[in-house]
């Protein structure tokens, strides 16, 4: 396996590793009004997430700057033409950030129903349109040669608009990932809470589960419509679909553990179905397979490939274990309890 296509699975990597672990609080961020019936809840939930969810945030950070790093072109190009899809995504998770930190700044009913909107709006926004963004990565965006020559590959660009990105199908993978991460979060808290919460949340993720398997279905289905290896990848779906029912079983059985992790199996196995389906593609062109950028034409030179690697091989395995500790201290179940009413 040569250096770029080394790179092309590490990346695919990260993303599934976001999806999995930010995933969950960006479900649980979007839940926050349904689950969290009274203030006392609500604070259940942030509490759930507050150790981890800014953690959770750097592997969107590395698959990012792993992309700039070892296809160029493809970040270039991806980050320019759906620059109004990414900038969305970025004022969402700001203002999520900022309420996490400021909704318990005073003690107006008001001041926290703002804050916990921005936590709505700045969960929810982001879930739905990386689902977008993805769906225009596999099924093609419109791509072309500003210079006519399709062997410049400088010269492709993104000459499409905003509402050419807003497709059905993209929507669709949209709705999928919106879905799919509230019942992996509600999931979460089914896991990590007792009491109400823990009952709410396990109720919860079952009915938007059986919506998200719904959408799951038609989203991945579809895209194996644009896969060039669809038997490698449809066995992939069909296994995810196993799991998510599963992991559904599981959640209805109150089998907590099992069930989040068949819920992020089944996220490993559709992330790696849609990447498995895009190879050897970065950004496949919906106007001619000849402004294709692929992981060959798209890729920075041997040397700087190779010194990633090694930088790589080195810090993945430290920030794995760091991670994991964090979520071996924050393990403790939380209660309505445990929050202090004189701190509301």
């Amino acid at each position: 396996m040569d250096l770029v296509t080394v790179w092309f699975v590490v990346i695919a990597f990260f993303w599934i590793g976001y999806f999995i672990l930010d995933g969950f609080d960006l479900g649980v961020g979007t839940l926050l009004p349904l689950i969290g019936r009274n203030e006392v809840d609500r604070r259940v939930l942030i509490n759930a997430i507050g150790p981890v969810w800014d953690g959770n945030e750097v592997w969107l950070v590395v698959a990012g700057a792993a992309t700039f790093a070892a296809f160029p072109l493809w970040y270039a190009t991806m980050f320019s033409g759906f620059y109004l899809l990414f900038f969305a995504i970025l004022i969402a998770l700001i203002f999520r950030g900022l309420a996490f930190e400021y909704r318990g700044k005073h003690d107006y009913a008001s001041w926290r129903r703002r804050w916990d909107a921005a936590i709505v709006v700045g969960s929810a926004v982001p879930a739905f349109l990386f689902g977008v963004i993805f769906g225009n990565v596999v099924g093609g965006s419109a791509l072309e040669s500003i210079s006519g020559d399709a062997s410049n590959t400088d010269s492709i660009n993104y000459v499409g608009n905003v509402f050419g990105l807003l497709n059905p199908f993209s929507l669709v993978l949209g709705a999928m990932t919106l879905t799919v991460f509230a019942t992996h979060g509600a999931m979460f808290l089914a896991l990590k809470t007792s009491g109400s919460v823990h009952a709410v949340a396990r109720r919860t993720a079952t009915q938007i589960g059986l919506v998200a398997a719904v959408f799951a279905v038609v989203a991945l289905l579809w895209a194996q419509t644009f896969s060039g290896r669809v038997a490698i990848t449809l066995p992939l779906v069909l296994l995810a679909a196993v799991f998510w029912l599963a992991g559904l079983a599981m959640n209805v059985r109150d089998r907590n553990g099992w069930a989040f992790l068949l819920s992020a199996v089944t996220i490993l196995f559709a992330v790696a179905a849609l990447f498995l389906g895009l190879y050897p593609n970065v950004m496949p062109s919906s106007i001619d397979s000849a402004f294709n950028l692929t992981v060959t034409n798209a890729s920075s030179q041997s040397y700087t490939l190779t010194v990633m690697t090694i930088v790589a091989v080195v810090m993945t395995p430290l920030v794995l274990l760091y991670q994991g500790w964090t979520y071996w201290v924050f393990r403790k179940r939380l209660t309505s309890a445990m929050i202090p009413v004189g701190t509301l």
